[in-house]
């Protein structure tokens, strides 16, 4: 039998579909791939079809063994639903200067903070950054569009109907997060904020018994700080 005709393992194969992915693969895409492959070549590409998602879980944590143990500088890492290969941490100084000749992958400060509010808060209009942040945004939405780090996701009904914005899942790649509800502190933001919309409701009906005027909501500069340094916990990837 010539090296063409061998039959790979399970583990290779996926090996080779992480490496030539440009995004996560999830389960239901790796098992698409199987079955196109199994319709478009047959032969013993048709034995991988029965293929579990149990099956395929295990063959991804041997592929992850197997790379972490030769330290070939790549391993499997679980991320926006799906896996992907990714370069070990030690690595990334020189995968920086290869890739974008020494120049800094990092975000600014103030891009940071923008971030933090949007993927904490959205989808939001880019009044209610402004309002949390102080500062004009405009210029740094466009840069943090660019980056695909965040998308336009609809408009809001406010009069004009600006732009909703919220993160994407190269946001999810970039922080290395399964999802939202992975963002250190959401579900303590979530009951805050919570308790802050029962307090104004509470306000707002009582209001107008007693001429009170409704009080301000608590500053959002404390959020805003408690997102920003949760949120800019950088991946280990470069």
């Amino acid at each position: 039998m010539s090296d063409v005709e061998q039959i790979p393992e399970l583990k290779q194969i996926i090996g080779a579909i992480l490496f030539s992915a440009k995004e996560p693969v999830t389960l239901h895409h790796l098992r698409h791939v199987f079955e196109q492959t199994a319709e478009q070549y047959g032969g013993f590409t048709k034995d991988f079809v029965a293929v579990t998602d149990e099956q395929f879980e295990a063959a991804v944590a041997e592929l992850n063994e197997t790379l972490t143990q030769q330290r070939v500088g790549m391993h499997v890492r679980s991320v926006a639903n799906g896996y992907r290969l990714v370069n070990d941490a030690n690595c990334g100084s020189w995968l920086r200067v290869l890739l974008e000749k020494g120049k800094s992958s990092r975000l600014s400060r103030p891009a940071l903070e923008t971030l933090a509010i949007i993927a904490y808060r959205q989808p939001v209009v880019r009044s209610e950054i402004e309002a949390v942040r102080g500062v004009a945004v405009d210029q740094i939405i466009r840069n943090l569009l660019d980056v695909q780090l965040i998308r336009v996701v609809g408009r809001s009904d406010l009069p004009g109907r600006p732009w909703l914005f919220g993160t994407t899942q190269k946001f999810l790649e970039h922080f290395g997060i399964k999802s939202l509800n992975d963002l250190p502190g959401t579900e303590e933001l979530r009951r805050l904020e919570a308790e802050q919309l029962k307090r104004k409701a509470n306000t707002e009906t009582t209001a107008p018994e007693t001429g009170a005027t409704p009080a301000d909501e608590p500053a959002p500069e404390a959020a805003e700080s408690d997102a920003s340094s949760s949120t800019a916990e950088e991946r280990d990837e470069p």
